[in-house]
């Protein structure tokens, strides 16, 4: 009896060296799913498939094995208790409301992109970091799972559209109260507006600037009571939480978080997003995120 008790305890006493402060339990009952452990890497590591919604690729109704799986790895922090990083998979009406969680649950969101060409409905991957206690981390990404969930309950199909209504087929743009909230002169075409900001940077022992692709720009069409506002913002590394949170606080959409280049210095990332509205709120908004990301290092010149 004495040496089952002690094998017992040699055993949880192995498991917890292996788990370090991770505990694999808490994980497992707070997600709702049943994880497995790396005991090479020291990651425990959660997932479930996107099999809720039939996804077909070039015509090929894909099986979630292929690429359709949502998944959260957690590992011993060095600064912190826990380490969370993960992958979700989510449909164009599943993303702001996500995205949304993943902010109000102390997460962060480092890329937003798609992996196919051709897929019905279309599908984004929408990748997640976190430093906490395990249970904090968990509890994050259960929020974001069951806000999935709470998307797909209210409409089961994804939608097609952000169903804001149409557009004016004539645009017709006031480009100065814009003007005055940017501080700057937009270029004007055809009644839309456009802002350039560029930034300098170096690639390959090269400057680059504004005109070679390191810019945040904003774009306006439709009419000043009725409009759409479309762009690229051009962020450091660590302006990127800060502008995301901006804009998602006052209901703009990221429709894509990725890089364009490679060996730039520093590194800059780039997100697109979308926005209905009238013409001025969206622009104030705009600037908000602006303003987050502190203008570091922005030139303050327009397009013209």
């Amino acid at each position: 009896m004495k040496k089952g008790v002690l094998t017992l305890g040699i055993m949880a006493t192995s498991l917890a060296i292996s788990f370090g402060t991770l505990d694999p339990a808490k994980i497992d009952e707070i997600t709702g799913l049943k994880g497995k452990f790396n005991e090479k890497e020291g990651v425990y590591r959660v997932s479930f498939p996107r099999a809720d919604v039939k996804v077909a690729v070039d015509g090929w109704t894909m099986p979630p094995f292929m690429g359709l799986g949502t998944w959260a790895a957690f590992t011993q922090g060095s600064h912190t208790e826990a380490v969370v990083m993960g992958d979700t998979v989510l449909f164009e009406d599943e993303v702001s409301a996500v995205m949304s969680s993943a902010f109000e649950n102390g997460l962060s969101v480092t890329a937003l992109h798609n992996h196919f060409f051709f897929d019905h409905p279309k599908v984004y991957f929408m990748h997640i970091e976190g430093r906490g206690t395990t249970e904090q981390l968990a509890t994050a990404v259960r929020k974001l799972y069951d806000k999935i969930k709470e998307v797909r309950a209210t409409n089961p199909q994804p939608k097609d559209s952000f169903a804001a209504g149409s557009l004016p087929e004539k645009n017709a743009i006031s480009a100065d109260p814009l003007n005055a909230i940017f501080g700057l002169s937009g270029e004007t075409n055809n009644g839309m507006v456009k802002f350039t900001i560029g930034r300098p940077a170096t690639m390959h022992g090269v400057k680059i600037d504004r005109d070679m692709g390191v810019n945040t720009w904003v774009a306006f069409a439709g009419t000043d009571d009725n409009s759409v506002v479309d762009g690229d913002f051009a962020v450091t590394e660590d302006e990127l939480q800060p502008a995301l949170k901006a804009l998602r606080t006052v209901g703009i959409n990221i429709v894509a978080i990725h890089s364009h280049m490679t060996h730039e210095t520093p590194r800059i990332l780039f997100f697109h997003y979308w926005g209905r509205g009238q013409a001025k709120d969206l622009a104030n908004k705009i600037k908000g995120a602006l303003l987050a990301t502190g203008l570091s290092g922005i030139s303050a010149s327009a397009a013209n």
